[in-house]
C-alpha cells in the first residue's frame, strides 16, 4: 500500500497542478479580453469620427492584448458606431482564439473568448465639423 502512495502521489500532485494551470490561464485570458474591450471602447468613445473610432478600437484592443501577453490566433474587433453623437454610446466587442500552444501547455486546446463594452460620449463635447456644442 505504501509503495502504491508513493509511486501515486506524485503523479496526482502534478495532476493537479497542470488543472490548476491551465485553470488560472483561461481565467487570466478571460479577463484581459474583457479589459481589452473596455478600453477599445475607452478609446473609441474619444475620437471625433466613425472611421477613427474603429480605427482606435482596433490599435487598442490589439495593444492591450499584447501587453498582457495573450496570444490571439485570430483577433476580431467590432465596433459599433451608430450611435455616435454626443450624449450616444459606442460598443466594442472583442473576439479572440487564445492560443494555448506554448510549451507548458500542450495539447490544451484553443478557446474562443469574446467580451463586450459599451461607453458613453460625452454630452457636452464640441464636434469635430462645426467647432461648437451640441
Amino acid at each position: 500500500m505504501s509503495a502504491e502512495i508513493t509511486i501515486a502521489a506524485p503523479l496526482l500532485i502534478m495532476l493537479l497542478v497542470f488543472v490548476g494551470v491551465v485553470v488560472h490561464r483561461g481565467v487570466d485570458a478571460r479577463l484581459r479580453v474583457d479589459d481589452a474591450a473596455h478600453q477599445a471602447a475607452r478609446a473609441a468613445s474619444l475620437e471625433r469620427t466613425p472611421a477613427a473610432a474603429v480605427t482606435a478600437a482596433r490599435t487598442t484592443a490589439f495593444t492591450a492584448l499584447s501587453a498582457a501577453g495573450v496570444m490571439c490566433r485570430s483577433l476580431v474587433v467590432t465596433t459599433s458606431t451608430s450611435g455616435m453623437r454626443p450624449g450616444g454610446t459606442v460598443a466594442v466587442t472583442v473576439s479572440c482564439l487564445v492560443d494555448f500552444s506554448d510549451a507548458l501547455l500542450l495539447g490544451v486546446p484553443d478557446r474562443q473568448l469574446e467580451a463586450t463594452a459599451v461607453e458613453p460620449i460625452d454630452l457636452w463635447r464640441a464636434t469635430l465639423t462645426t467647432g461648437t456644442r451640441t
